[in-house]
């Protein structure tokens, strides 16, 4: 039985709370939230859980081995080091920190405690994911040539982060999974309508080893939720749709043929082909629900998480190399 508490119950927490709280071989041992309305309930839903509004109550429960924690994103360094430090397996929800030397601390200290250190990066464990990333590594798709990801939303609005560290880890986390390889450089452009210096939109461009190129749109003012991926390869195209129930992915046997060479070079050497268009079983399964049952694997087994610290802190660096691109005006910057 692994006794496992969750710091922050709020509008994503809560999913955590119902998701740990329905499996086999869990009990939740303890809940906190800044917000006793958020609480209110939990009492009665869980009442061997100590329910409290401070966190570091929840650390010196007896016998509890891990922590998972959906505050705010600017406050999950503080918590999980505190929990690290407490010897406690942690996962945080995307992302790690708001700061690449705090995400390099808490890897350091999850070492130095030997205690697994977990980020919610979830679409790494949607199951539409894994299909698209055996189709690359099988050479489906042929040599990848770009990738272009579209999350927009008309809100929810916040006010601790902007909509690149709200949106944003779920592209790169994804992308740079299929790709197999971190991003070089980053240039992005983005802008703050709604709120000031908060941006509630931003385009990025991300180059990797091999000159793939990733482009990325996030917006929280947006009319319609994308959640929507395109992989574009020189055998074949794949459409990644997580908004819908039966059609997940789409297989486009389309791309472009080099014909054999002509007598001058001025005759068209390239033809269009079009083919027939592909719609794979996806098992349907909740991504959230996976994501928890690797990271108690993870804890009963003592093994590296797919979507671990070090992970986790590559994300948040593209995240500042974005911000800084921003600030200087879309100029590249090094990853």
């Amino acid at each position: 039985m692994i006794r496992i508490a969750v710091i922050g119950c709020g509008s994503w927490g809560k999913n955590y709370v119902r998701s740990f709280g329905s499996l086999d071989g869990v009990k939740l041992v303890g809940l906190s939230d800044l917000s006793e309305q958020k609480l209110s309930g939990l009492e009665k839903r869980y009442p061997d859980a100590v329910v409290t509004t401070d966190y570091k109550d929840l650390l010196k429960i007896e016998d509890l081995d891990a922590v998972c924690i959906a505050t705010e994103a600017v406050n999950h360094y503080t918590v999980a080091r505190d929990a690290l430090a407490a010897g406690k397996d942690v996962l945080v929800e995307k992302p790690l920190a708001t700061r690449t030397d705090e995400c390099d601390e808490l890897v350091s200290l999850a070492a130095s405690k030997d205690r697994i250190l977990m980020v919610g990066h979830v679409f790494l464990y949607n199951k539409a994911v894994s299909v698209l990333k055996g189709y690359i590594d099988e050479g489906v798709l042929g040599k990848i040539y770009y990738i272009h990801a579209t999350r927009t939303n008309l809100g929810p609005i916040r006010k601790d982060v902007n909509a690149i560290w709200d949106l944003a880890p779920h592209d790169i986390s994804t992308v740079s999974y299929l790709v197999g390889s971190q991003p070089i450089t980053v240039s992005a452009s983005g802008s703050s309508y709604l709120s000031d210096g908060i941006q509630d939109m931003a385009f990025f461009s991300m180059k990797y080893p091999d000159d793939v190129v990733a482009n990325i749109h996030v917006s929280w003012l947006y009319p319609r939720k994308t959640r929507e991926t395109t992989i574009i390869g020189s055998k074949k195209m794949a459409l990644f749709d997580d908004i819908s129930t039966l059609e997940k992915i789409k297989l486009f046997d389309k791309g472009v043929m080099r014909e054999p060479s002509y007598d001058s070079y001025g005759d068209f050497q390239l033809s269009l082909r079009s083919g027939d268009i592909t719609i794979p079983n996806v098992e349907v399964k909740e991504p959230l629900l996976a994501e928890c049952l690797h990271f108690l694997d993870c804890v009963k087994e003592r093994k590296k998480p797919i979507s671990d610290g070090v992970e986790g802190r590559n994300v948040v660096r593209v995240i500042e190399a974005v911000m800084e691109s921003i600030q200087e005006s879309g100029k590249p910057v090094a990853i």
